[in-house]
């Protein structure tokens, strides 16, 4: 009986998957303008001029004031990193940056490559551009965009940008190197923010095309997590000839077709009728503890961050200790889930504390908290699953790296209902959500691996 009720509802579903799935559907690129006030006829100023980023003694002073008057609470006993970020190894945080960290010394490491800031669709948009060091004769880089997504910034790849530029001098292939460029969401860090509602995914991939276009590329490869994973994404939906494969490392794509429904409900039991492998297995099942439960405890900001961003982010862009915690917590429990259980909620195991203070630094000196959480509200506010990119498959060549501690295992089985194209799909040994932060030669080797395949085609 059991047998006939599978059977039948194996054949209902490839009954619906030919018969009413829908045709296919193409992403427009639109235009936008997100500068204040009406577009203008001429919009001005296209060029490309260098940027330094540059702190006053007025703005550490401001800093260090606030600090110095910070109220904590006392956590509960034995809570660690089970509520939040605990305010007894934040004590110890605070105390490193108040009066160890050298803010001067992590300035010269983030102005070690080129930045620059060109205005497109009226906003200033702020990138760094790194070309390789040492390419040989007659050889021409690849270009690549590499995006990063909340709460992390461009400094998400100062670790992965010498493997990809200069792989020979640390070990890795030399067959592909590239030409690095990592644009800053607007609102986030040095890119200006929107002064409109209405900035999604799709407009920043349309601006970053625009950057590319600006740079001279007439074709490239993107790459990004997060909300980089989705604006490269969008950016392959809407330039398919020009983005010549696609590498994420956070694919989003979660059941929606009756196919990858049922391998919900019977995918443990029947891993092979569904194409999953064990490793998929491991990760999702049992699917309420590991994945709906899961997503439950770690998605409460994302409900603050798309419903009332401004009034959420009012405390943290007052109080720069509110604001490390807020973020430091993502960078402990998205690093890896086990870490909520440590007193210290791993930190330091993955990241040093320069790091990670410098990520907050350029949160705070930008002041870009807020607008920065805002792209919640511009991105799922109306809804998960309802904007036409949600509806639009991917056709250009896809990269899935897929880390173990990611928020949300996503098996090939349901990647393949957004990416129908996907020739790399890796199962990576260890790692979380900030993988360029956390194993950036792990990363650099999967896109080059990547890139290989497409080039060989």
């Amino acid at each position: 009986m059991f047998l006939e009720l599978l059977l039948t509802l194996a054949v209902g579903a490839l009954l619906y998957h030919f018969i009413f799935k829908k045709k296919k559907e193409t992403l427009e690129m639109g235009d936008g303008w997100w500068g204040p006030g009406v577009r203008p006829d001429n919009e001005g100023d296209e060029e490309i001029h260098p940027f330094k980023i540059e702190t006053t003694e007025e703005e550490l002073k401001d800093l260090f004031d606030r600090i110095d008057h910070t109220r904590y609470s006392e956590p509960l006993e034995g809570s660690r990193f089970n509520y939040g970020f605990n305010s007894t190894p934040l004590r110890k945080v605070v105390a490193y940056w108040r009066n160890t960290f050298n803010w001067r010394k992590q300035l010269d490491i983030l102005n070690k490559f080129p930045h620059f800031k060109t205005k497109i669709e009226g906003l200033d948009i702020h990138f760094i551009h790194v070309k390789p060091p040492h390419l040989p004769g007659g050889r021409t880089a690849i270009p690549i965009i590499m995006v990063h997504g909340w709460p992390g910034s461009f400094y998400e790849f100062y670790k992965i940008i010498p493997f990809l530029t200069d792989p020979g001098s640390h070990g890795l292939d030399t067959q592909y190197i590239f030409e690095v460029i990592c644009p800053s969401i607007p609102g986030y860090s040095f890119s200006e923010a929107s002064h409109k509602q209405g900035c999604e995914s799709v407009a920043v991939a349309r601006i970053f095309y625009k950057l590319m276009r600006r740079l001279g590329f007439r074709e490239f490869y993107a790459q990004g997590g997060d909300w980089g994973s989705l604006i490269c994404t969008n950016l392959a939906q809407i330039a398919p000839n020009q983005v010549k494969g696609l590498h994420i490392n956070m694919a989003a794509a979660f059941p929606t077709k009756l196919p990858q429904i049922l391998s919900v409900v019977l995918g443990q039991r029947f891993p092979g009728l569904f194409g999953l492998h064990d490793e998929d297995v491991r990760r999702i099942f049992p699917f309420f503890k590991k994945v709906v439960s899961h997503v439950i405890k770690e998605s409460g900001y994302m409900h603050l961050q798309a419903t009332k961003p401004d009034t959420a982010g009012c405390g943290l862009n007052n109080s720069p200790v509110g604001l490390a915690a807020y973020i430091l917590e993502k960078f402990s429990t998205w690093t890896d889930p086990d870490f909520r259980d440590h007193e210290d909620g791993g930190l330091e195991r993955k990241f040093s504390l320069d790091d990670l203070l410098t990520n907050i630094m350029i949160y705070w000196l930008s002041g870009s908290i807020v607008s920065s959480m805002r792209f919640y509200k511009e991105v799922v506010g109306k809804g998960f699953g309802t904007a036409k990119h949600d509806r639009v498959q991917v056709t250009v060549p896809t990269g899935v790296a897929s880390f173990p501690n990611e928020l949300v295992h996503c098996p090939p089985f349901w990647a393949k209902q957004k990416y129908v194209n996907i020739i790399s799909f890796n199962y990576m040994p260890r790692g979380g959500h900030f993988a360029a932060f956390e194993e950036p030669e792990l990363l650099a080797k999967d896109v080059q691996q990547f890139v290989g395949k497409v080039e060989q085609k």
